[in-house]
């Protein structure tokens, strides 16, 4: 598996924990259990910053190809108008 698919893999299961956690938040929440509806809310985030991570370092890894093919064509683009 590659890098790119893995670190999306990772975000897709922190997304499900984070959902998790939100949903039992807000079942400790109106039963007024304050100390586990902040727990459960606190491992969320938790959860939901490690997707973002995991989101950001994806696209950085589907952008190095995307990079490295557009550069050569953009240069050849630039020398062809500096040589006009």
């Amino acid at each position: 598996m590659s890098k790119t698919w893995e670190h999306y893999r990772h975000a897709a299961r922190h997304h499900e924990q984070a959902a998790y956690h939100y949903k039992e938040a807000a079942k400790y929440d109106e039963a007024e259990e304050r100390e586990k509806a902040a727990h459960h809310a606190y491992l969320a985030h938790g959860h939901n910053q490690h997707e973002i991570h995991h989101d950001v370092e994806a696209a950085k890894l589907h952008a190095e190809p995307c990079d490295s093919s557009a550069t050569p064509a953009s240069e050849e683009g630039t020398k062809k108008r500096s040589a006009a």
